[in-house]
């Protein structure tokens, strides 16, 4: 509701005091029944810039708190990205950097190497959400290796759930994650296209797409 506005600048400062005093008490209530942390299953989908590189922000704080972490990607694995530079030459102790993929599957235009890179990049994954010691397994888009089919979302997901350890936090991007996926995910978060710049002829550029 907006908040309503009189002619003096004394009382409008004491309603919009009580206004956010109300707004905190209530935040702090809900604030004071959360306490349990877990290992989180995280999806970013959707057709919407951003699914990997909010990722790789939870990786740099991941990074920033001296959390052991790492990347597998199913897909970029043939490009040169500015986060996997960055991480390989600053904080390859903290961060374990797999590229695991040889581009889009009309790049390769074979189904059976597609099909192959994307079980040598899951087989890695596992070894390293087993390994208790990372704290955050960032999947880069695997929604798309399970979207073509190239490795069964029944086997991903039953491992999530039987083998990923309870403090473990996995991240899986890409578009149109499998809907056995978005059901026991802890955290789904869908990125929405309103605009992009390739649509008006625009090439993917450094420092934005990679």
């Amino acid at each position: 509701m907006t908040e309503q506005k009189t002619t003096d600048p004394a009382e409008d400062a004491l309603r919009h005091a009580q206004k956010m005093a109300k707004k905190k008490a209530a935040r702090d209530k809900i604030m004071a029944r959360k306490e349990g942390e877990k290992g989180l299953i995280i999806v970013h989908t959707g057709a919407g810039k951003g699914k990997s590189s909010s990722a790789f922000g939870m990786i740099l704080r991941c990074i920033a708190h001296g959390m052991p972490c790492a990347v597998v990607q199913f897909i970029k694995g043939a490009w040169s990205t500015g986060e996997r530079t960055l991480i390989e030459r600053h904080f390859g102790e903290l961060c374990q950097f797999h590229a695991m993929g040889e581009g889009f599957t009309w790049e390769t235009q074979d189904r059976d190497r597609d099909i192959a890179a994307a079980r040598r990049g899951w087989e890695k994954a596992k070894e390293l959400i087993r390994n208790e010691s990372n704290r955050m397994v960032l999947l880069d888009e695997i929604n798309i290796a399970l979207r073509y089919d190239y490795l069964p979302v029944e086997e991903v997901v039953a491992f999530l759930k039987a083998e990923k350890p309870a403090m473990t936090h996995v991240v899986l991007t890409g578009r149109n994650a499998k809907d056995e996926l978005i059901e026991i995910a802890d955290l789904v978060t869908e990125m929405t296209l309103v605009k992009h710049p390739f649509r008006s002829g625009i090439k993917g550029q450094a420092g934005v797409e990679f």
